[in-house]
């Protein structure tokens, strides 16, 4: 039996030490580089609450509407709730070592491994679904480990109150779901399926997520669609190959061994064959996101519990050895710390990524530039909403008001609703995802529209005269969005809301 712990003891001493470390951390970076594509995108949605959206829940829409509206528009207000949730994953990840058996070293290893783990940072260093996601599965994980542990199949109910809740922040949950299922399965566990709890969880878990399955019904599936678009026209199909070595780069090679010590733990070690189901959920969630061609980042969620079973039995070693184990994760956690948190200067990051050879990789179907699209997507919207603004400007009166804006995706059109005040601009119409559900029942006609890039010959389908007057650029953003023609149209010749079906872009 595992000893029982207090606020105070030694080791959750530790884990609250480590989890301050990574809040310090995030903290310390989190105005470095620019606001997020996505960042904008969810601001956004905040002022558009509902019970969901084409491409997410509401969770997030809900924590970016309350965060702005307590705390303001800077990077700090946008980005805290998301570095909170992230933080936290390092604290369950030292709750896991100590259900697992482990000691005061192994839940050193475990959570300092967590808190460098680059691709829990990067989920981290903006607001985002992701962080918060990572952080329901390691809550909902926990609860998995104390029903095995303690036998109290009543946690079931708490079990099906977070997958609710988690599902309201990403879909992506039930992976989780899947995996727990095919652990149960797989192993003697599987007599708890026989147990009412853990349906009347599941049933907690459908009646929280119904809000937005009822929207989702009502608006025609729009997400379903937009999955579909994504994983055909979008995402880069990856080998079996890519995707394992995308896990070793997201993780750190030098902590990709704790994986396989993880899973040696879970299928040979005495005391870790209890806990063996989370050996066949990393395995299964791995052949499923290989064989449907998914993003690396999806495993990410799953670090953690595999990190902490990992550091149990590295934990074992000589104690003599101990203190290079420390000083390896420390050096290889700070070397590899630019690719996760903006820590460098946005050219000392370039110069260390060449030096390092640890070049962007794409996993969409976008060209990349020389910064990751985590960093690219961080530069470049007030300069493009600087050049909107000026020929917005330099309309009469009169003008302005029969003047619409396009944008042709989120960020831009999230970039011109955010920016956009301070130059009196309209808020941007875009077909893309949930931008044209709202332009649905808002679009008027308009003889003067603004659009930023696009294809000419496009826009005078619609208007009887397209003039590009203005040009943006910008060296470090993505290369789909530099170099763009800001077109002055005039002359209306289709109503817009004819025009309007054709626009929908769900990707």
């Amino acid at each position: 039996m595992l000893k029982k712990l207090s606020l105070v003891s030694p080791e959750i001493k530790i884990i609250l030490g480590l989890t301050l470390a990574r809040l310090i951390l995030h903290v310390i970076c989190i105005n470095n580089y620019g606001i997020f594509r996505d960042e904008l995108y969810y601001i956004a949605c905040g002022e558009h609450l509902d019970f969901g959206y084409v491409d997410h829940p509401p969770f997030a829409a809900l924590i970016a509407k309350i965060s702005t509206a307590l705390f303001g528009n800077s990077l700090f207000a946008i980005r805290i709730f998301s570095v909170l949730a992230s933080s936290l994953v390092v604290f369950f990840a030292g709750l896991f070592t100590l259900e697992f058996g482990g000691n005061r070293k192994s839940i050193i290893i475990s959570c300092l491994v967590v808190l460098f783990v680059p691709v829990l940072l990067g989920s981290g260093s903006f607001f985002s679904m992701n962080s918060f996601d990572q952080l329901f599965w390691a809550i909902t994980i926990y609860i998995v480990i104390r029903i095995l542990r303690t036998g109290n199949q009543k946690l079931w109910i708490w079990f099906g109150i977070i997958v609710g809740i988690g599902f309201q922040n990403k879909i992506s949950i039930l992976f989780l779901c899947f995996g727990l299922f095919t652990g149960l399965i797989l192993t003697s566990h599987r007599k708890m399926l026989l147990d009412k709890h853990l349906w009347i969880g599941a049933l907690v878990a459908f009646l929280i997520a119904l809000p937005n399955i009822l929207w989702q019904i009502y608006n025609d599936w729009p997400t379903m669609e937009f999955i579909h678009n994504a994983s055909t026209y979008k995402n880069m199909p990856l080998s079996v190959m890519d995707f394992i070595l995308g896990q070793i780069m997201n993780m750190n090679p030098t902590f990709f061994p704790l994986v396989l010590l993880g899973l040696w733990f879970f299928f040979f070690d005495k005391f870790g064959k209890i806990f063996s189901l989370f050996g066949w959920m990393f395995i299964s969630l791995l052949i499923l996101f290989v064989s449907t061609k998914s993003k690396t980042y999806y495993m990410a969620p799953v670090f953690p519990v595999i990190i902490a079973a990992g550091a149990v039995v590295l934990s074992r070693i000589k104690p003599t050895l101990m203190s290079t184990v420390y000083i390896t994760i420390i050096v290889a956690g700070i070397s590899s710390l630019p690719f996760g948190l903006p820590v460098l200067p946005v050219e000392q990051y370039i110069a260390y990524s060449r030096f390092t050879g640890i070049t962007p990789k794409p996993e969409e179907r976008s060209e990349l530039n020389v910064l990751p699209q985590l960093y690219a997507d961080m530069f470049g919207w007030k300069e493009m909403v600087d050049s909107v603004g000026r020929v917005y400007n330099s309309l009469d009166p009169e003008e302005k008001k029969d003047c619409g804006i396009y944008a042709q995706n989120y960020g831009e059109a999230g970039a011109i609703d955010f920016f956009g005040r301070q130059y009196g601009l309209p808020y941007a119409f875009s077909g893309h995802n949930s931008y044209w559900l709202w332009g649905t029942d808002r679009v008027t006609d308009k003889n003067i529209m603004i659009i930023i890039g696009g294809d000419p010959e496009d826009h005078k389908k619609v208007y009887e005269e397209v003039k590009t007057q203005a040009f943006f650029s910008h060296k470090y953003v993505m290369p789909f969005e530099n170099n763009l023609n800001i077109y002055l149209c005039r002359g209306l010749k289709i109503p817009l809301k004819k025009v309007w079906p054709d626009t929908k872009f769900y990707i």
